[in-house]
């Protein structure tokens, strides 16, 4: 399958806008607009001003001074177009012609940036001296559709501007006519014209003009071998056409071609307007994109590298982000909630799953329980710490964890900009200047007063854990459910079977010695349930089947719990830090961290990953 025109312009315009909409994105990484980088020049100078012509060939008429190269501009064209003067350098502005129905100057203008358009009024105009770098345009009678012809100035001239109006139009062009002759076809400054333009991959097509078909038969073949030689190029087409001054003048010089040897000199006379029209027009048409399109594919310098400078900043974002986030406040080693606010908590939710009636009897004999297990839950506070609270103690633990939480995120952002980018820093200063250490701790400390040991939403979290476990372990509940009935003193009923810190509430279990009834001794309970935990205030005992399995799955159960709890107050912490101190900068960071992944980004990779592909595709790697 040949080259695919449709598909390589369809793709550079993709890139042009994906560029536009991450260049948009990657403003709040500090990651500057690629404008005025030669990959994007390429592409917004050379490339999509192409695209915006209809679909037509560019062809530079291009040589030294006094070879008549006007001359086979206006046989091109089939009209005088271009003054020919017998003065060196006498074309001073480049003359182009135009298809029919082509009078767009808007179009030209961008094809032909940096020159000022002017309309033809006579063959002499492009002789003016004038500073201005002009363009002269008018619509070619005998133009081919397919076809724009440019007349451009002298590429060996005295005068030095016309050399860079010549290279101007050269970056332009599609193919270059690279007129010749005994004299210029081995010239210094000729050939590295063209040596340019065999760099940037332009289809040459040589015409060697003023010959003799008879004398120079046998050494245009080597002035043909040294200019390619000398400049790499490997013309499409090689004309001769002979020197003949009645038929210039008439605008009836012959072309023969002599193939790409220079060998075989044609019998039948060519055309030149022809010949160029019948070019392969897609394939050209990509082949002038190669040069610009290799800058814009090259993983050094081109598109790539500005996607590799973006992914970079959103990594420091990431890493910014990750330190502040929630996940890294969970990682304080946050106290465990007191066992006994669980064990409430729990008892509260069995004892809502009771019948009223049952629950009035276990609520009389729960108080009753109280008094009578009371002598040895005393013994039981003699052996604890005098004085300690565990909701006062547990609540000045977390006190503390939330203070090493708070200095532990302060640190890292003072971290953070000293080594962050020049986005970044200003932010993180300014959030870190004067006393924001202690005002930020006193603010924290006293929002932490205020926080409930259980909220709703955890104890909504808990009952559903229940309610789950209920559901997945009928046997226990309907034990527990005849320990309910059976009871005669403290009516033991759910509260959690695990240790708790790594001690075991033994003065609690002995507590339990009251609680027997209908027969069921403690021994007698204590072979039908394993108890692993201790009771609450109320006389509640901690029981389980006579499972080992379901004695560990109730453990698990109580690790969810804890673990649960540990995470809901770290979050509160992460987002109370949020508010008070970090505000729009953790969003902002998390917006940053998430450019490489977002549609800009990921579009302007995929469109650079399928024009590699199709570079590929006709041979050629960028």
């Amino acid at each position: 399958m040949g080259p695919d025109y449709a598909a390589w312009s369809t793709r550079i315009r993709q890139l042009d806008r994906a560029v536009v909409d991450l260049a948009s994105s990657a403003s709040s990484l500090g990651i500057g607009s690629p404008a005025g980088r030669e990959w994007l020049d390429l592409l917004r100078l050379k490339l999509l001003p192409q695209l915006d012509l209809p679909p037509l060939l560019v062809v530079e008429i291009a040589g030294g001074t006094n070879i008549g190269k006007s001359l086979l501009f206006n046989h091109l064209a089939g009209e005088t177009a271009s003054a020919v003067s017998p003065l060196a350098a006498g074309t001073r502005h480049p003359v182009c012609l135009i298809p029919p129905g082509l009078e767009a100057p808007a179009l030209l203008e961008r094809l032909f940036e940096g020159f000022t358009l002017r309309a033809w009024q006579s063959a002499e105009d492009p002789l003016a001296d004038d500073p201005q770098d002009l363009l002269f345009w008018r619509v070619g009678r005998n133009v081919p559709q397919r076809l724009l012809v440019l007349d451009a100035p002298d590429v060996d001239s005295d005068v030095r501007v016309n050399w860079g109006r010549a290279r101007a139009i050269r970056q332009a062009a599609d193919v270059l006519v690279a007129v010749l002759t005994q004299q210029k076809y081995n010239d210094a400054a000729v050939k590295q014209f063209f040596r340019e333009a065999v760099r940037a991959d332009k289809p040459i097509v040589v015409v060697f003009n003023q010959v003799d078909l008879e004398a120079d038969r046998e050494f245009w073949p080597q002035w043909l071998e040294t200019f390619c030689t000398q400049t790499g190029a490997e013309p499409e087409l090689v004309y001769v056409v002979p020197h003949d001054r009645r038929r210039a003048g008439a605008l009836e010089l012959p072309f023969f071609e002599i193939g790409r040897g220079g060998r075989s000199l044609a019998q039948e006379r060519s055309s030149l307007r022809d010949d160029l029209a019948a070019l392969k027009f897609d394939a050209i048409k990509i082949r002038t994109f190669r040069g610009a399109l290799a800058r814009v594919l090259d993983p050094q310098q081109g598109a790539s590298q500005y996607l590799e400078s973006i992914r970079i900043a959103a990594a420091e974002y990431a890493t910014a982000e990750q330190a502040l986030s929630a996940t890294e406040m969970a990682r304080i080693a946050w106290p465990a909630l007191p066992p006994g606010v669980l064990v409430d908590e729990i008892r509260d939710w069995w004892d809502a799953t009771r019948q009223p009636w049952s629950q009035g009897v276990h609520a009389f004999y729960r108080r009753l329980g109280q008094g009578v297990t009371w002598p040895l839950r005393q013994l039981w506070k003699l052996a604890a710490p005098v004085g300690v609270d565990p909701l006062a103690a547990f609540q000045t633990r977390e006190r503390e964890a939330i203070v090493l939480a708070v200095g532990k995120m302060l640190d890292e952002l003072e971290r953070l900009a000293r080594v962050g980018n020049d986005t970044l820093r200003p932010k993180l200063l300014a959030l870190l200047g004067g006393t924001a250490r202690e005002e930020l701790l006193a603010r924290v400390e006293a929002a932490h007063r205020e926080l409930p040991a259980v909220d709703d939403d955890y104890r909504t979290f808990l009952r559903a854990e229940l309610e789950a476990w209920k559901a997945a372990s009928p046997g226990v509940v309907r034990f527990l459910r005849s320990l309910d009935h059976a009871a005669a003193i403290a009516r033991p009923a759910i509260t959690v079977l695990l240790f708790v810190s790594g001690w075991h509430v033994a003065g609690d279990l002995a507590g339990q010695a009251a609680s027997h009834a209908a027969g069921h001794t403690l021994a007698q309970i204590a072979q039908e349930a394993a108890i692993a935990g201790g009771i609450t205030g109320g006389g509640e005992a901690l029981v389980t089947s006579t499972s080992e399995g379901v004695r560990q799955a109730a453990g698990r159960l109580f690790l969810r719990l804890q673990a649960r709890y540990a995470q809901k107050r770290a979050a509160w912490l992460a987002a109370r830090l949020e508010q008070e101190l970090l505000g729009d900068l953790l969003a902002g960071l998390r917006r940053g961290a998430e450019i490489p992944q977002g549609r800009p980004f990921t579009q302007l990779e995929r469109i650079l990953a399928e024009l590699g592909s199709l570079a590929l595709a006709e041979g050629r790697a960028y």
